[in-house]
């Protein structure tokens, strides 16, 4: 016989996980051939997805914007193009699926209205263990769609504070955070089989690497590996590890302006530029993006936040963009036509730590995207970081003790 679960209360969504979880364990790829998504009767979405087995999975619907989230323990996207799923419908205007946390994968699709699933069932084969999971999406009014959306809470799923984060040094070493932006579910920018989250992985890499060979400093990195950090997170994860300098590390696309070059973003209230707006926009959008909700923090106590930064951090933070620049020029660059701008990214946040946002290049351009893929280039553009940020420590180093007078 054929296994079948169904769920029709918002209740009972997150029994899936719990019910499979001390039987199903293993990696399960999605089959592209299989899956697809396509309009029903009465404005309904039905998604059907493809599993080589059947795996632990949850399903929820997020509010502000609309969406629907489903978890797996674990799942294989390898050869899933989005774009091929939305193709027959019009209930969904964006789907991303990938790596969360570990063990564990999350689809992320952006609905076009309220809408929630009407029935969640999933077929499970005991001869081949193969199973399908549908999921079939009905319109709902706005009161209904907000009262019964909400992230879920359960022993079973690992909670961001939960992740293991390096603890601090005992001794007074120098600590660089390096934060490859992006990740898992949040693939970044991308173009063609390239994307954002594993260039600026295989660069935080090699940048940890020359620091290390450099001088007598420890490096943390935000994350290793393909998985989704939120941004309060990966700040979380450089106050752990009692960070000196915070630099997050980005490769966009902008189609406004031909944006070319590299560029250094420090924290501010207003942005530079209409362009560097939209950059900080999508940014702090990373968490909605893959599907989490927004601490709601960051408006409340930004204003606090940034007085704080003036004193002290944030010319401590121009000081590191200044001297990035400038090593990044004479490593070659090449460099954006005004390399020194400033906005409301989330991730710069911090009110101790002088945190910078590096964009290396951005895959919009021909150009850069070349030089990015290129390890000789990597190399030229990772040395000039290293030298800045030194020169930066110590002259930072000796300064500070005529700023706090």
């Amino acid at each position: 016989m054929i296994r079948r679960i169904s769920i029709t209360t918002a209740c009972l969504w997150m029994g899936i996980a719990a019910a499979f979880a001390q039987e199903l364990t293993a990696v399960a790829r999605v089959d592209p051939e299989q899956s697809r998504i396509e309009n029903g009767w009465f404005g309904q979405t039905r998604i059907t997805l493809q599993l080589s087995q059947g795996v632990p999975y949850r399903v929820f619907t997020l509010a502000e914007p609309p969406r629907l989230v489903v978890d797996f323990r674990d799942a294989d996207w390898s050869g899933i193009q989005a774009s091929n799923l939305l193709a027959e419908q019009d209930g969904l205007t964006a789907l991303r699926f990938g790596n969360f946390q570990p063990g564990w994968s999350r689809l992320v699709a952006d609905l076009a209205q309220p809408m929630l699933p009407e029935e969640i069932g999933m077929q499970v084969s005991p001869a081949t263990g193969a199973a399908v999971l549908s999921i079939v999406l009905a319109p709902a009014d706005v009161a209904e769609f907000d009262a019964k959306s909400g992230a879920p809470q359960d022993a079973l799923w690992p909670q961001p504070q939960s992740r293991e984060i390096v603890a601090p040094v005992v001794d007074a070493r120098f600590v660089v955070a390096i934060d490859p932006g992006h990740g898992g579910v949040d693939p970044g920018a991308e173009r063609g089989n390239i994307n954002e989250k594993e260039l600026m992985l295989q660069i935080a890499f090699e940048l940890r690497e020359a620091l290390l060979r450099s001088s007598d400093l420890d490096v943390v990195l935000t994350r290793e590996s393909d998985v989704f950090v939120s941004l309060e997170g990966r700040v979380a994860i450089a106050h752990r590890a009692g960070a000196d300098v915070f630099i997050s590390l980005h490769a966009d696309a902008l189609s406004q302006g031909g944006a070319q070059g590299a560029t250094i973003y420090t924290l501010s209230k207003e942005a530079s530029d209409k362009a560097t707006a939209y950059l900080a926009a999508r940014h702090n959008r990373a968490d909605i993006i893959a599907g989490t909700d927004l601490t709601g923090s960051d408006d409340q106590v930004a204003g606090v936040l940034l007085d704080l930064a003036r004193q002290e951090t944030e010319p401590r933070s121009k000081a590191l963009a200044a001297a990035l620049v400038e090593g990044l020029r004479q490593a070659g660059g090449p460099m954006n036509s005004r390399p020194l701008r400033n906005a409301g990214f989330s991730v710069l946040k911090s009110a101790d730590i002088p945190s910078v946002l590096v964009e290396v290049g951005f895959l919009s351009s021909e150009r850069d995207l070349n030089n990015l893929r290129d390890p000789t280039w990597r190399a030229k553009i990772v040395g000039g970081m290293v030298q800045s940020i030194l020169s930066w420590r110590d002259a930072d180093a000796a300064i500070r003790p005529l700023a706090r007078q």
